[in-house]
C-alpha cells in the first residue's frame, strides 16, 4: 500500500537548506512532531497483499538451503528471543522498561498541583493531548538521589568506562505515558536513549545487596555501551502506582 510522504527534513529540513523555521525551536528534525508523524504513518501502514508469504517462503527456502544449524536460523532465533526496551536516563541511572508499556513519548508538558494530594511521588496531572493523566516521580518512586549527571558521568571516565556515546551533546527531557492493564500514569525523565533489542544472555541478575532490598524495582542488569541499565519489574512498579493511585483517589 502506497503511502504519499512530505520528505520536508530533506528538502527544508537538517537533510536540505535548513530553511525550516521550526528549526529554531526543534534545533534537529528527529524531534519535530511533522517528522514523528511521518514515521508514525510509516509504521502503521498496512502491508501489501502476499507481503508476508512473499517473506515467509524466502526465508523457509533459506533455512532449508542452509540446514538447521545455518547462521541465518540462529539469527531468526536470536531475534524472537530478544526483548524490545526503552532505555531512559531519570537523574544518574539508565533505566529500561519494555516496550509493550510504553504507550508515548512526548515533550515535557506543565504539571498541576493538587491541593493536599500531591506528594514526593504523586506529583500532580498531566494534560498530554486532552487527556488528563496521573504524573507520578519515577525517581523518587525509584528512591534516586538528585546529583550532577556530567559530574558522574566523568567519575564513571576515571574507572575507565570509556564510550563516546555515553552522554548525548544535546539532551532534551521527555515525559513517557505508561499504560499498564488499561491505567495510564506520566512520568518526566531526563534523557530518552531509545529503542534497543536485548538477548537473554545480556541480561545479569542483580547484586545480592540490592536484591534483597525489600523496595528494589531492578528486575535485571544490563552491560551495554559503558552503561549500566537498570532493567525494571514493570508489574511491580504497576502495583506501585496503583496503590498511590488508590491513596490520592
Amino acid at each position: 500500500m502506497n503511502v504519499s510522504i512530505d520528505h520536508c527534513w530533506n528538502k527544508i529540513g537538517v537533510g536540505g537548506d535548513s530553511s525550516c523555521p521550526q528549526l529554531k525551536t526543534v534545533i534537529h528534525c528527529r524531534n519535530c512532531s511533522v517528522y514523528g508523524a511521518a514515521g508514525r504513518t510509516l509504521l502503521q501502514r498496512e502491508a501489501p497483499d502476499g507481503y508476508l508469504e512473499e517473506w515467509t517462503e524466502l526465508l523457509t527456502q533459506e533455512l532449508q538451503q542452509q540446514g538447521t544449524s545455518s547462521t541465518l536460523k540462529k539469527r531468526v532465533s536470536l531475534a524472537s528471543e530478544s526483548m524490545a526496551l526503552s532505555v531512559f536516563r531519570v537523574a544518574q541511572e539508565w533505566v529500561a522498561l519494555p516496550v509493550s508499556v510504553i504507550k508515548e513519548i512526548t515533550y515535557t508538558c506543565p504539571i498541576h498541583t493538587l491541593p493536599h494530594r500531591s506528594n514526593h511521588v504523586f506529583l500532580g496531572i498531566v494534560n498530554i493531548r486532552g487527556e488528563i493523566l496521573m504524573c507520578i516521580s519515577l525517581r523518587d518512586l525509584l528512591g534516586l538521589p538528585l546529583g550532577d549527571f556530567n559530574s558522574h558521568n566523568q567519575r564513571s571516565n576515571e574507572l575507565n568506562i570509556k564510550n563516546k556515546n555515553n552522554i548525548s551533546p544535546v539532551t532534551y527531557k521527555r515525559m513517557i505515558v505508561l499504560e499498564i492493564q488499561a491505567n495510564r500514569w506520566v512520568f518526566p525523565v531526563d534523557e530518552v536513549l531509545g529503542v534497543y533489542r536485548f538477548s537473554p544472555d545480556q541480561l545479569r541478575d542483580t547484586p545480592v545487596v540490592i536484591s534483597k532490598t525489600p523496595d528494589t524495582y531492578t528486575k535485571k542488569i544490563i552491560a551495554w555501551q559503558g552503561k549500566y541499565i537498570n532493567y525494571l519489574d514493570h508489574e511491580l512498579v504497576f502495583y506501585e502506582l496503583l496503590f498511590y493511585t488508590l491513596n490520592r483517589a
